[in-house]
């Protein structure tokens, strides 16, 4: 028998626990599966928890919307099929609690509902097929006294729209708050201040505000008109750009706003400005957004055919600890695609990596993305010219991480493949030390197969001098 709980009765509310939930697995499996976890994931994570507490407690409080009786109650839906058709949404066939407008002007929508369909990417009317221009909704305040009259003459209790909550778990209250922080973003610099600031704490502690910047054209670009629209060529006050910057990454954390925000056209370039930001916790959220967004292959590309990848290396040497993991993973994330490769060695990732490994800095991350290089024929020149094999051959001989030693033998195979020359090192290093016996015959299965490739080619090398 399926168990009841305190958000049964309030469909809305179930969404909106259901999302928190979501997030909150999300986070925790962060925290669990990574030891180098970052400290702003627990943050989130007790935020989380915080929301999901305040919605239990909100929803323990409110009665649910429902008709007067003498001896029972029923939920308002049960007498919808009975309301005049004018009053039921075209998408739910049902009374309409929160009736908005399109900008085509032409139906009226319930807010959840019309929601639901533009962040599925629907960009046209639901009836009338005809294309929108922007995606803002407007109160149909008419209809709403309408719809409140009606329910007062059935003996309904019709909820004001600032109680409301629609499927994003947003009041109409949020709605007109959020579209207020835009709009002062446009005022002096104290109002900017202000405004992006409580932007930053809303989209990162209520995961249903990240969402309203997909609900319209403008709210992005809106977002970022502190930092594009300095026609003075002053500096961008540091902790504006800190705040607008951040609020960047929650929303983006958002998978439906992911193509949305790389695609719109100021927000690269602002975050490759921001890479060389004042702040260092500016450079690492600005790092941090790239990968993020990178999650989707085509913003991968749309990343790098931007130029970002130097800014990010250039970050990279810089070295600082608190950016180091935001920009490696960034990195490796936009290298997954192959045609990025080549960018990246022409920027010269392959000295800045293999600089940060001699360093100590971050083995495990940088050697995944050396490995990745090195199936572009550029990475393995630069390594010869970088002194790489030897460096490699240490960290087998040395290194107590399987995952290391593996990309290693990958990487050290595909040089080997390339350039003969390189047997000498390697018939050195086995001399002296075994290192390659010693993969092939304790390390993991793939290195095992590399170390053995190896040692094959190596000896039928020395087997044809030796026949000659």
């Amino acid at each position: 028998m399926a168990k009841t709980g305190v958000f049964d009765s309030d469909p809305i509310s179930m969404v909106r626990a259901a999302e928190l939930k979501k997030e909150l697995q999300k986070l925790v499996n962060s925290i669990v599966d990574h030891e180098d976890y970052r400290t702003e994931t627990i943050d989130q994570a007790n935020d989380t928890l915080r929301a999901l507490k305040e919605l239990r407690l909100r929803s323990r409080k409110r009665s649910p919307l429902s008709i007067k009786a003498p001896k029972q109650q029923e939920n308002v839906s049960a007498a919808a099929p009975s309301c005049p058709e004018e009053f039921k949404c075209p998408l739910s066939k049902e009374l309409m609690r929160d009736p908005v407008i399109l900008c085509t002007g032409q139906q009226t929508y319930d807010r959840p509902f019309i929601n639901k369909w533009l962040e599925a990417g629907n960009r046209t009317c639901p009836l009338t097929q005809q294309v929108l221009s922007h995606t803002d909704l407007t109160p149909n305040h008419l209809i709403r006294e309408m719809i409140s009259h009606w329910c007062k003459n059935q003996g309904l209790e019709f909820p004001d729209p600032i109680h409301y909550m629609d499927e994003a778990g947003i009041t109409s209250s949020d709605h007109d708050r959020f579209l207020s922080l835009l709009e002062k973003l446009s005022l002096a610099l104290q109002e900017q201040r202000e405004a992006a600031k409580e932007l930053r704490q809303l989209t990162k502690r209520t995961p249903s505000f990240r969402a309203l910047f997909g609900q319209s054209d403008d709210a992005i670009p809106q977002l970022l008109s502190p930092l594009s629209g300095n026609k003075s060529g002053t500096s961008v006050h540091p902790e504006l750009q800190e705040d607008v910057i951040t609020t960047l990454l929650n929303l983006s954390i958002h998978d439906n706003n992911k193509k949305r925000v790389a695609e719109t056209p100021m927000v690269i370039p602002l975050l490759m400005e921001a890479l060389r930001g004042v702040t260092i916790a500016t450079r690492a959220n600005a790092a941090a957004t790239l990968f993020t967004l990178s999650a989707l292959d085509c913003n991968k590309v749309l990343i790098v055919k931007s130029g970002a990848l130097k800014p990010l290396l250039d970050l990279l040497e810089e070295g600082n600890p608190l950016a180091m993991k935001d920009v490696a993973s960034a990195i490796f994330n936009l290298c997954l695609v192959h045609e990025n490769r080549a960018r990246a060695v022409k920027d010269g990732a392959v000295r800045v990596i293999l600089n940060k490994i001699r360093e100590g800095v971050l083995v495990n991350e940088l050697l995944a993305v050396l490995a990745m290089l090195c199936s572009h024929q550029g990475a393995i020149i630069d390594m010869e010219e970088q002194g790489g094999v030897p460096c490699l051959l240490q960290i087998i001989r040395e290194s107590s991480c399987e995952r290391s030693k593996e990309n290693c033998i990958a990487i050290l195979h595909t040089i080997c493949l390339y350039d003969r020359t390189k047997w000498k090192e390697v018939k050195d290093e086995e001399s002296s030390y075994g290192t390659i016996s010693k993969l092939a015959k304790d390390g993991t299965s793939r290195a095992k197969r590399k170390a053995n490739s190896i040692l094959e080619r190596f000896n039928r090398a020395v087997n044809l001098t030796h026949t000659a």
